[in-house]
């Protein structure tokens, strides 16, 4: 299969990420159905949607560890400000970056998808 490269839908695929903030789960559900469909099709979509989608399983951990530290020290409600915070400016920082042709990366992600 011939690969070839599109700008627009990698930028697409970083901002659909933000569906989380309408729907909850958008924003996993899109970017993970994008990278499935569109690896083997987009150069860069593999590593990129592999990114996306450890940042995202990242932040849903991150949330959840925030909600007993809620319980137990008030810190929680910092920490999930901080997560939503961090779940909304990477995804356009890194859109931004691959419409300049750069390399995204984020910062904070665990590694489950190689």
């Amino acid at each position: 299969m011939i690969r070839h490269e599109d700008r627009t839908l990698l930028v697409a695929t970083h901002l659909s990420q933000l569906l989380d903030l309408v729907t909850g789960i958008g924003g996993f559900i899109v970017p993970l159905f994008l990278w499935l469909t569109q690896k083997e099709k987009i150069i860069n979509m593999d590593s990129q949607g592999k990114e996306i989608l450890n940042f995202q399983v990242s932040l849903f951990i991150y949330g959840i560890l925030c909600i007993p530290l809620m319980l137990l020290f008030g810190l929680g409600l910092l920490g999930l400000m901080v997560v939503g915070f961090l779940g909304f400016i990477f995804p356009i920082i890194n859109a931004i970056k691959v419409s300049n042709g750069e390399i995204p990366h984020y910062p904070l992600s665990i590694v489950f998808f190689k």
